[in-house]
């Protein structure tokens, strides 16, 4: 595309915007050469301070979560509970949001204590806890059955999350609960944008750019509130691509615009997910090319045709994030603007928060 367009006559505004392109081309290949090297698989739990590490209770001093480091020996060698029932738990603060690939347990040291099978529970406050699920089903880890083997798990699917919990589920009948822990992974570096339910980013699309084959759309977000516009996109004739909040869920509306051009199947509603104002990040990728159209939210993927001219909607004008600009445009919604955060919003491969911190 750089190499077609800088061959025309330009005048200084596409210049402009072409070089800023050229920025951020040169700035993604520096990072696709360090995703070639990306290792994530760091001990994270082996220099935490005494601090970073809590239970639902202790046998002993010598037994609090502290002593809970993977192959120390300090203490009694590990920690165990007051009581070994299945209301107990031991947790981890990482310090920040972070990657978490795999996870590492054994039993007390010397001991006959140890867990056979527990649940992974994470979360970003230490209050509102989500549970680790592998496809899609609950999902129980099996332990250990000593006290000193080192039961390794790499993760299906990565965590992102500052705070780690282990629930035991079943420990030795012998003995009691009695367990030492490490996590592996890495920062996660991502960018956030929070909205306040008032407020929309706007990305306007230059004209004289050609459209692409291909419209990729992705992002995170959160929030607390059942309804809100996550974003809007339409061009100049009344096309628009409308993705809503709607009772926690989450819908997806194409709308051909004309309906004297397009008399049937003006209108396209697909709605995915449920519950996703639980205040957990939940993941969102619209993909477009054509008239076919694949819809994915967290994992879940609607694939439809668009009937009609999808292919020929007019919506190379404005991409708005969080609301609409003037509202109205669409008398189906509740046009109500998004409440929450974003995270890593992605349009075709341009990092929109980073575009906008920088303009």
């Amino acid at each position: 595309l750089l190499g077609a367009s800088l061959n025309v006559n330009m005048d200084s505004v596409t210049e402009i915007f072409l070089k800023l392109l050229f920025l951020l081309s040169v700035h993604n290949g520096h990072t696709a050469v360090a995703a070639n090297k990306y290792n994530c698989d760091d001990q994270l739990v082996s220099a935490l301070p005494q601090s970073s590490f809590s239970s639902s209770s202790e046998l002993s001093s010598s037994h609090s979560p502290g002593f809970a480091r993977l192959n120390r020996r300090e203490g009694a060698g590990g920690w165990s509970p007051l009581v070994s029932n299945k209301y107990q738990w031991l947790q981890i603060d990482l310090g920040e949001r972070t990657e978490i690939t795999a996870v590492a347990t054994q039993g007390g040291y010397g001991s006959s204590d140890w867990v056979t099978s527990y649940l992974l529970m994470f979360s970003d406050s230490g209050q509102n806890w989500k549970q680790y699920r592998q496809e899609e089903s609950i999902w129980a880890f099996s332990g250990n059955t000593n006290a000193d083997s080192v039961i390794y798990y790499k993760l299906q699917h990565s965590i992102k999350a500052r705070f780690l919990r282990f629930v035991p589920l079943d420990w030795n009948p012998n003995g009691r609960i009695g367990m030492r822990i490490e996590v592996y992974g890495c920062t996660y570096r991502s960018e956030v944008v929070g909205f306040d339910g008032k407020s929309c980013l706007i990305y306007t699309f230059n004209q004289k750019l050609m459209s692409a084959l291909k419209d990729v759309i992705s992002l995170k977000f959160k929030t607390m509130q059942s309804d809100g516009i996550l974003l809007h996109r339409e061009g100049q004739n009344g096309d628009h691509i409308t993705l809503e909040l709607s009772k926690g869920k989450l819908s997806l509306l194409i709308n051909l615009g004309d309906t004297k051009t397009h008399p049937s199947n003006a209108q396209i509603n697909i709605t995915l997910g449920s519950l996703l104002d639980d205040q957990h990040w939940h993941s969102v990728l619209i993909e477009h090319f054509n008239n076919q159209v694949n819809f994915t939210v967290d994992k879940h993927t609607h694939h439809f045709h668009a009937k009609g001219d999808f292919n020929y909607l007019d919506l190379d004008y404005e991409l708005s994030f969080g609301g609409i600009p003037v509202p109205g445009k669409s008398r189906t919604l509740s046009r109500r603007n998004f409440h929450g955060c974003f995270e890593n919003i992605y349009y075709n491969g341009v990092n929109i928060i980073d575009l906008a911190r920088r303009h």
